[in-house]
């Protein structure tokens, strides 16, 4: 009865040690995968029916229903403006007027650059979207590499300095301090302690953002490959992200009243 026994021992310990190393092989291929970008998984990691979801667009989506968007549960919307010193977005203005004409929440995004001044580009974003943003979302800066510069990063000191005259300009203009959207290598490299009284937006394409990003956020970019119905005549991708839950939309939203 003990050899029984222990023949059964056996098999279990053979047996869990067959069930760790099949899910360890997984987990790993998995992961790699995700790395590798052959794989998106945050989607396993975002409740999409019971979150606060938004999307973000710009003229690469083409004619955007925005009526559409919202029927299909898009709470929110950030619509590109500008772009470095002297770029606005040709769609700009038709889906700004379409986001507020459908009744859904919406903000405006700059896309920084690190070869002009941080005092003109504040100019082109104010010039284009306007001085009353009462009832929008607020303002967002868009940092991140582009071209060359993930190979040929800036230096620290100028982009901290460019950014800081770009974001007290809009600050002085609009009353409320934008939010710093960036992917979380470059927040380590260039913002973690330089613009903490600034909400972030983060963007983890490819791994839960817990992952690899621990400090504060609002809005997390989980997925630049959602696919919905409402835009036609361009990408056929749409950015998708989520409103933190234990944040609430409204902090989001500029009322000077």
């Amino acid at each position: 009865m003990n050899r029984g026994r222990d023949r059964m021992n056996k098999g279990l310990k053979r047996l869990l040690i067959i069930v760790f190393i099949t899910a360890a092989a997984v987990f790993l291929t998995v992961f790699l995968l995700a790395k590798q970008k052959k794989i998106f998984i945050n989607k396993w990691f975002v409740d999409e029916d019971s979150s606060t979801i938004g999307a973000d667009v710009s003229s690469y989506q083409a004619d955007i229903d925005m009526d559409k968007l919202k029927e299909q549960g898009i709470r929110f919307v950030y619509i590109k403006a500008t772009e470095g010193s002297s770029s606005q977005d040709p769609r700009f203005a038709e889906n700004w007027e379409n986001a507020e004409n459908a009744g859904l929440l919406s903000g405006a995004y700059h896309f920084f650059s690190y070869d002009s001044p941080g005092k003109t580009q504040a100019e082109n974003f104010i010039r284009t979207v306007g001085t009353d943003l009462e009832g929008r979302l607020l303002p967002v800066v868009d940092v991140e590499y582009y071209g060359d510069k993930e190979q040929n990063p800036p230096e620290k000191a100028d982009v901290v300095r460019e950014l800081q005259v770009y974001l007290e300009r809009i600050e002085k203009e609009y009353g409320v301090k934008a939010v710093i959207y960036t992917r979380p290598d470059i927040y380590r490299k260039y913002l973690k302690g330089e613009f903490d009284d600034h909400k972030k937006w983060i963007s983890s394409l490819y791994t839960p953002l817990s992952w690899n990003y621990q400090d504060d956020w609002y809005i997390w970019q989980y997925l630049n490959r959602g696919q919905l119905e409402g835009y036609t005549g361009g990408e056929k991708y749409i950015d998708l992200n989520v409103l933190n839950k234990d944040k609430d939309l409204e902090d989001l939203v500029i009322d000077r009243k």
